[in-house]
């Protein structure tokens, strides 16, 4: 296999993917990416060229689709609406792209015969208790709590279901929360970094006790090419760095590592439905497929993406206003 498609590659993760599939492979990579206001050609323009192409589409278009998965070997599916409270606000366009849009690829892989590989998120397994000494695995039951989650977990049995009814070759990955380069504004680490290079309070939902189980985005691509490449076929890995972290101790990580008092930031009202903890094991994968996190130390990634914020302020500050009024009108 040589020739890799992926879907959502203008994106967070998937442009960290892309990146690091270029770097550290020899795959001719197709970008699949609808550009919607998350996907940012810019994030992935400096890998364009012999080995890498863009191809401006949406997943749920099954003549592109079907045209690009003739040409292809293996598809990695980053391809996603995430944003927790957008899905709270309109749920449509996450039904749309994450359960449709999937369909529609798995469908086309079934047809070409392709290797498939499908990312999703930990959030379809619910929360925990903040003192519960349990982490989920791959055994957990699925128990989403937003529109978002709800539509992850679907797709995730499409592809399940795929697998056994039709003999789809396909992995599937849930991994903790990411952070690192190309994350949009909107979301909670670049947002709090953002804020503090614009001059503005960084926000905490509540009381700041939610914790996440957090993970580099470098880290996280290493991960998926190992699944790529070796994992069995019909299995789900669970992808994550052992970085359990409060909100609250996030944003004082941030605010110590850009020279700021720890205690410089506002609570605002909490968000609806708001999972209290996720925490990964992540053995399965360590296990069976020889996979290590490089980013084992929480504050050395998040100095090294404070870095990256300050260096491509051009990257985010175009949409630095419109994000922030959009939280204002919701009182966030």
């Amino acid at each position: 296999m040589n020739r890799m498609l992926i879907t959502g590659g203008a994106g967070f993760i998937g442009s960290n993917f892309v990146h690091h599939v270029i770097n550290n492979t020899d795959y001719h990579v197709t970008v699949l990416d609808a550009l919607t206001y998350a996907g940012n050609k810019a994030s992935i323009e400096s890998v364009l060229g012999d080995r890498a192409v863009f191809v401006h589409g949406n997943i749920g278009d099954s003549e592109l689709v079907d045209r690009l998965m003739s040409g292809t070997d293996v598809i990695v599916h980053f391809a996603a609406e995430s944003h927790n409270d957008n899905s709270l606000n309109n749920p449509r366009p996450f039904v749309d792209t994450n359960i449709v849009g999937t369909f529609t690829l798995i469908e086309s892989a079934r047809r070409h015969g392709k290797r498939f590989h499908h990312i999703s998120t930990d959030e379809v397994y619910g929360d925990l208790e903040l003192n519960d000494p349990n982490r989920f695995t791959e055994s957990t039951p699925y128990n989403p709590s937003s529109p978002y989650s709800s539509t992850k977990a679907s797709s995730d049995l499409l592809v399940r279901a795929w697998v056994r009814s039709f003999g789809l070759q396909a992995t599937l990955s849930n991994c903790s929360n990411n952070y690192g380069p190309f994350q949009h504004i909107e979301k909670f680490i670049p947002r709090q970094i953002t804020n503090v290079l614009s001059g503005i309070r960084p926000k905490i939902y509540g009381t700041g006790n939610n914790v996440r189980d957090w993970i580099h985005a470098d880290d996280h691509s290493s991960a998926v090419l190992k699944i790529v490449e070796r994992g069995e076929i019909g299995e789900t890995y669970l992808i994550g760095a052992d970085g359990e972290k409060s909100n609250l101790e996030v944003v004082q990580v941030i605010l110590d590592a850009m020279g700021q008092p720890t205690d410089s930031f506002d609570f605002v009202e909490d968000r609806s439905g708001h999972d209290l903890r996720y925490a990964i094991d992540s053995s399965k994968l360590r296990t069976s497929l020889d996979w290590r996190p490089r980013y084992t130390n929480f504050e050395e990634g998040i100095v090294a993406t404070i870095t990256w914020y300050t260096e491509n302020r051009s990257w985010w500050e175009n949409d630095k206003r419109s994000v922030e009024e959009t939280y204002r009108s919701r009182g966030q």
